[in-house]
């Protein structure tokens, strides 16, 4: 077992290949500017650690991650130019940290139990998987602010139809766990005393498999979802190629003729 921490902000502890990244920052772990660097640097981290083959981001208690931190961005509308410095570096920074997480190269699952809310949903958005209990709700407040979730959108845009991505933003209501499993933001709803095992089974179970073909797999997939049918194939099938000819993959197979071998 190995740790990693940002002091106060994000926790990590890897275990049988999976690192499982707690957000800190107070019961509602907001995402502050501090927040939200020590997060992408923790990514960045990750992404090249060998051993670290799958990754779960969590917010510990009954909120998930409550978006960025209104007490921050309300201390800067002191400032000579009310803000506008303070948040464009605070959402060009977010920006960055959920593009790396969108496009990953392992899988990364959100393991939500609790309130996700406007930058805490574009969180759970941006990772591969989420697993939630059924006490999580899903949320884009924007409105009932004065604004508009329109940088949380950007990755919930891209879980659910226009519908339901309508709804959350429009209506800026808190939606239940069932809704957001049927809208595509959730993949599975466990029982709250079973989420943590059921995530980490799972987690380790993915932490078994070939890191290489995962890696270029899901890079393929980014890259040929909206493209053309044509185009998609012909993105797609020399990748497919690859796979087969990666090296843990011919290990794999040589072990299993081996085996067959002994066995005849």
């Amino acid at each position: 077992m190995n740790q990693m921490q940002t002091p106060d902000l994000v926790t990590c502890d890897v275990t049988d290949g999976v690192a499982t990244l707690a957000l800190g920052g107070g019961v509602a772990h907001a995402l502050s500017l501090a927040m939200i660097t020590g997060l992408h640097q923790m990514l960045d981290d990750l992404a090249t650690e060998d051993v670290v083959r799958v990754v779960v981001i969590t917010g510990p208690g009954h909120i998930f991650c409550a978006g960025h931190d209104l007490k921050e961005i309300a201390r800067h509308r002191a400032d000579a130019d009310q803000g506008r410095a303070y948040l464009t570096e605070l959402f060009e920074a977010c920006a960055a940290m959920m593009t790396t997480l969108a496009t990953f190269p392992k899988p990364t699952i959100a393991m939500v139990d609790g309130i996700a809310t406007a930058a805490g949903l574009q969180l759970v958005a941006s990772c591969d998987l989420a697993f939630a209990s059924p006490r999580a709700t899903a949320c884009l407040p924007g409105v009932t602010n004065g604004g508009f979730c329109t940088t949380p959108a950007v990755a919930v845009s891209r879980n659910v139809g226009p519908k339901h991505l309508m709804e959350l933003t429009l209506t800026g209501t808190p939606m239940t766990a069932d809704w957001a499993l049927a809208a595509g933001l959730f993949n599975r709803i466990f029982p709250a005393g079973t989420l943590e095992a059921e995530t980490r089974s799972f987690a380790t179970t993915l932490a078994t498999r070939n890191p290489g073909p995962i890696s270029t797999g899901k890079a393929a997939l980014q890259a040929h979802r909206d493209l053309p049918l044509h185009e998609a194939y012909a993105l797609a099938t020399p990748v497919m190629i690859e796979h087969f000819m990666d090296p843990g993959r011919l290990a794999t197979e040589a072990a299993k003729a081996t085996a067959k071998t002994f066995k005849a």
